[in-house]
C-alpha cells in the first residue's frame, strides 16, 4: 500500500525517516510518496487533509485532531530543547517592551508556547524559521522565537537569549516539552496504522544503531549546516521519546493541550487522539 508521507528537511526528520523510505528496513509492503518541506507548510497540508502521514507541530495537531491520530513513534519531545526567545539587544523578560515578535509560523508549537507565557504580545510576524535571525539583525522586530538549528547559531551572530520557553515549561510542569509528532489519517484501517507505527519504529532504531547510514541523506537536505550543528541537532531532538512516547510522553502532550484549551488558545479536541493497538 502506498501512503503519502510528509516530513521536514531538518536533520532529526531526515535521520529518522531515511531507513524506511530508502529500503534499509522491511516496510512490510508499505511504500511512500514523500513530500519534504518546512514544518509550517506540513501543518497547512494537514489542515487541508490532503496528506495521509505527516510530521506536524503539536500546536497544529489540535486543529486536525478529528482527522488524524498521533503515532507512538517519531515525536520530538525532550528536555532543554524548547524554543528560545532572542533579541538583538540583551534584556530581561518582563522588563523590556516586546511590541512585535517574529515567530516561525502561526501554528508552530513555538508560537503556542510563546502565547502561553507572553499573552500580552499582540503583534507577531511570521517568518520562515531560518530567516528570523536576519529579521532581528535588520531591526524588523523587537525579538524572535527560534527553533531547530538556530539555537546553535544565534550567539555567533551577536544575538542574545531573553528566555528559554522549553525550560519555563519544564519548571512549571516537570514534564518534557512536546514539539512535534507524527500524525496519520484516522480513516486508514487500524492494521495499516499499527503497521506504519511499527515500520517507523524500525526506521528510528536503525538510524540510532547505524548513525552513519543516513549521513548522506541528512547532509544533502541540511543546506549550509555544518557537521557539528547537524550532530547536535539530531542528539537534541531524537531520543527515547522518539522511539516511543510512553506514559510520560503522552502525559506531557495531554498537559500541553489542556493548558492551551484552558486559555482558549486552541479549539477543544477529542479525548482520544493517540493510536492504540
Amino acid at each position: 500500500m502506498k501512503l503519502t508521507l510528509g516530513f521536514s528537511t531538518c536533520p532529526n526528520d531526515t535521520f529518522i525517516f531515511d531507513a524506511m523510505i530508502h529500503g534499509k528496513v522491511d516496510t512490510e509492503g508499505l511504500t511512500f510518496d514523500v513530500t519534504m518541506t518546512d514544518v509550517e507548510e506540513l501543518n497547512r497540508k494537514a489542515f487541508s487533509h490532503d496528506i495521509q502521514v505527516t510530521k506536524l507541530s503539536y500546536h497544529a495537531f489540535a486543529y486536525v485532531a478529528s482527522n488524524y491520530l498521533l503515532l507512538s513513534t517519531g515525536s520530538a519531545l525532550g528536555r532543554k530543547n524548547g524554543p528560545l526567545l532572542i533579541s538583538k539587544n540583551p534584556g530581561i523578560p518582563g522588563k523590556m517592551d516586546l511590541n512585535c515578535v517574529a515567530i516561525p509560523g502561526k501554528y508552530t508549537t513555538a508560537n503556542l508556547l510563546f502565547s502561553l507565557f507572553y499573552p500580552e504580545v499582540k503583534e507577531k510576524r511570521e517568518y520562515l524559521f531560518s530567516d528570523i535571525e536576519d529579521a532581528l539583525l535588520k531591526g524588523e522586530t523587537d525579538a524572535g522565537v527560534i527553533i531547530h538549528e538556530n539555537r546553535f547559531t544565534f550567539e555567533k551572530r551577536g544575538l542574545h537569549k531573553l528566555d528559554d520557553l522549553g525550560e519555563r515549561w519544564e519548571n512549571e510542569t516537570s514534564l518534557p516539552i512536546p514539539l512535534g509528532g507524527i500524525a496519520a489519517d484516522n480513516s486508514l484501517p487500524l492494521e495499516i496504522l499499527i503497521k506504519l507505527d511499527r515500520v517507523l519504529k524500525k526506521s528510528v532504531l536503525y538510524a540510532l544503531e547505524n548513525p552513519g547510514a543516513s549521513a548522506g541523506f541528512v547532509k544533502e537536505n541540511a543546506k549550509e549546516m555544518d557537521d557539528e550543528v547537524i550532530r547536535k541537532h539530531i542528539s537534541l531532538y531524537v531520543n527515547n521519546f522518539t522511539v516511543n512516547l510512553g506514559v510520560e510522553g503522552e502525559r506531557a502532550i495531554r498537559s500541553f493541550f489542556d493548558k492551551a484549551m484552558l486559555l482558549n488558545l486552541i479549539p477543544e479536541i477529542p479525548l482520544h487522539y493517540f493510536l492504540k493497538s
